[in-house]
């Protein structure tokens, strides 16, 4: 069982280092900090959605602008079209589960907000609809995926694609990009000084 650990630890650090080494990725992450910190300064607002751990990465991010990161600084713009319940029960019973982010994005996206869709495979069918829906609405979207990109790879203005087929070692990957992807709006926003006297608290 110990070299289990230690295998898995050593193919989530590969792809961590394969992560770091695509020097793509890395241009992509400011990219889509820079565009989201555009679109909050005029107002708008980030959409993130996802199925299963990518549902669980959606809230994670969304608490992470909404609250804070590491440092106190005021609450940024962003919704996880994860949560209600209510919606995505009625929209999967009465229209198909497939459909439950792209209602959503009808009723709650407006053109220049940000849509982020996760999506380990990149064929999720409910984040491409939802893709399509927010390219309908003038709506920037931002692709995380892995496995080449998937079908979605096409309908996003920007792609965030992790090089690896193995589901946890995206997923691990998504997560510690999407903290930086966090950390570039925050400096797009509020410039480097908000960092020099930080104010850790533990959760």
């Amino acid at each position: 069982m110990k070299e289990l650990v230690q295998k898995q630890l050593a193919q989530s650090i590969a792809t961590m280092q394969a992560v770091l080494a695509d020097p793509h990725i890395a241009d992509t992450i400011v990219s889509i900090g820079d565009a989201t910190a555009k679109a909050m300064k005029s107002g708008k607002k980030l959409l993130v959605a996802g199925n299963g751990g990518s549902a669980a990465d959606a809230q994670h991010l969304v608490a992470e602008f909404v609250v804070r990161l590491n440092v106190n600084r005021p609450a940024l713009r962003a919704i996880a079209l994860t949560t209600d319940s209510s919606i995505l029960t009625a929209t999967g019973n009465d229209f198909g589960f497939d459909h439950v982010f792209e209602r959503q994005i009808e009723a709650l996206g407006q053109p220049g907000d940000v849509f982020l869709g996760i999506s380990t495979s990149g064929n999720s069918t409910n984040i491409i609809k939802a893709l399509e829906q927010a390219h309908k609405m003038g709506i920037t979207t931002i692709g995380f995926s892995g496995n080449g990109g998937g079908k979605m790879r096409c309908l996003c203005s920007y792609n965030v694609v992790i090089p690896s087929a193995v589901t946890m070692n995206i997923q691990e990957s998504h997560l510690a990009l999407e903290h930086i992807f966090c950390m570039v709006v925050e400096r797009c926003m509020f410039g480097n000084d908000f960092e020099s006297h930080p104010q850790i608290l533990s959760e």
